[in-house]
């Protein structure tokens, strides 16, 4: 079935935001093909709708294949995210919270700074960026803890995000981290509730102390933690399409989003990671509204959600939310 143009219209029009993206993973395939077309063919199996990821371990592999032979130098940051920003500027999107790779730092021998910096010099005007760093959970006890140590210090970062295989155990120095970022400042994230179950929900919020979790979809399967969550206030930054081809979910019709909500969960709409799936964050606002029946006004509060939780001004939030609630009444 066709999908319905003036929705498509509508979602366009709708000022959105992007709070779980990162980079690595959304580096523009275009560029790949571009830079050698014979390596990075036009229309690879992975990027077809219709491919699954049998484990996380395969999907992180064909990620690493594809982003770290670009990712070498802050330059790269930078071109990756002009044209990685220059797709949201054309689909409405005003906000966007991005992260990149902390070990990258090691791996490149670039400093974080520069990659901050890169990756923020890329944004188009009228386009708000905020430059997270994410980082595996077990990276506490390994050689690259001391590069922990140094975030507090580094100019225009936003905050920091625990994410990589869910299975493995959170270090217990996370939450003394965790609290300390916060005290500075910075802003704390967490992935759960995506490989793991709810019982990995209740940990970040509980333990890590965190209000922004990415994924958290499997909180669904505690009733428990869904309360807790929705009495905490907690926000899911939900990407469908992901959860979908790394087989989190069955299919969209099935997809929790529209429980979370209803259970009184504030969630966000975004895309993860667009090299892997080749999503945009129109067609994930078409496809659920297509799968789980959603209005028109339902799809604006997700917006809306996205401008309640963004690092902007009163002010500027007020403005957007506005221009949303132009777009609605029309």
């Amino acid at each position: 079935m066709l999908p319905d143009s003036s929705l498509a219209a509508f979602i366009q029009a709708l000022p959105k935001t992007e709070t779980h993206l990162h980079v690595e993973g959304a580096l523009p395939y275009e560029l790949l093909h571009g830079w050698d077309p014979v390596r990075w063919p036009a229309n690879p199996a992975f990027r077809e709708r219709g491919y699954r990821y049998e484990t996380f371990p395969s999907f992180e592999k064909q990620l690493l294949d594809n982003a770290l032979p670009w990712f070498d130098s802050a330059e790269r940051y930078y071109e990756a995210a002009r044209v990685m920003f220059q797709h949201h500027a054309a689909q409405n999107v005003k906000y966007v919270e991005t992260s990149f790779h902390l070990p990258v730092v090691e791996f490149i021998r670039v400093p974080g700074p520069e990659i901050i910096a890169a990756i923020r010099s890329a944004a188009p005007r009228g386009l708000h960026v905020r430059v997270f760093t994410g980082m595996p959970r077990d990276i506490f006890s390994g050689p690259m803890r001391p590069l922990v140590d140094e975030l507090l210090g580094w100019e225009d970062l936003a905050g920091v995000d625990l994410h990589g295989f869910e299975p493995i155990p959170t270090d217990p120095a996370t939450a003394g981290y965790w609290e300390k970022f916060r005290a500075a400042g910075l802003v704390t994230k967490c992935h759960a509730g995506e490989f793991d179950g709810a019982a990995r929900v209740r940990e970040a919020v509980e333990q890590l102390g965190v209000t922004r979790v990415q994924h958290g979809i499997r909180a669904i399967e505690d009733p428990a933690v869904v309360r807790l969550c929705a009495e905490r206030g907690i926000t899911f930054d939900v990407c469908p399409l992901s959860n979908v081809g790394l087989k989190v979910v069955p299919s969209l019709e099935r997809h929790p989003l529209r429980r979370l909500t209803e259970a009184g969960i504030r969630c966000t709409i975004s895309t993860d990671d667009p090299l892997c799936f080749a999503n945009s964050l129109n067609e994930e606002y078409l496809a659920v509204a297509s799968a789980l029946g959603l209005s028109r006004r339902e799809l604006a509060q997700y917006a809306r959600n996205g401008f309640e939780v963004a690092l902007l001004t009163p002010e500027q939030k007020h403005a957007y939310l506005a221009e949303l609630d132009a777009v609605l009444a029309r």
